[in-house]
């Protein structure tokens, strides 16, 4: 068994693309009409076109916002994702104007930092040694 798709809740789903593919560097993957505004919009690394995709997936369910909310102001992040270098990564989006609720910080072996994806996310990046 392996993750084939997770997902973001995104409260805009033209937003959340061009912040996943022109800010983070994300590819699209698949965007498919459902009716109406809502897409099965994805996203995948360029690395890995054919590795786990990341559903961009509308907050139309009421339990949704409540959700995020929650998350957010506990400062839990909705996801995690991987990076070669997070001071590199920090100082590379913060040029695009990213806000970072939490700066690179190092725990052991691992150095992680937190920003606002700017759909109602955290997003940490993470890089293990």
């Amino acid at each position: 068994m392996k993750i084939h798709i997770t997902s973001v809740f995104v409260d805009d789903q033209a937003e959340a693309l061009w912040f996943y593919t022109d800010v983070l560097g994300f590819v699209k993957k698949c965007d498919v009409p459902l009716g109406g505004e809502a897409r099965w919009l994805t996203v995948v690394s360029p690395d890995e076109p054919d590795g786990t995709e990341l559903l961009l997936e509308p907050s139309g369910h009421p339990a949704v916002g409540p959700y995020k909310t929650a998350l957010v102001h506990d400062g839990i992040p909705a996801a995690q994702f991987a990076v070669d270098d997070v001071q590199a990564e920090f100082e590379r989006l913060r040029e695009f104007g990213v806000h970072f609720t939490q700066e690179p910080l190092e725990m052991g072996t691992v150095t992680t930092a937190v920003f606002d994806d700017t759909c109602g996310n955290l997003i940490q990046i993470v890089h293990s040694k």
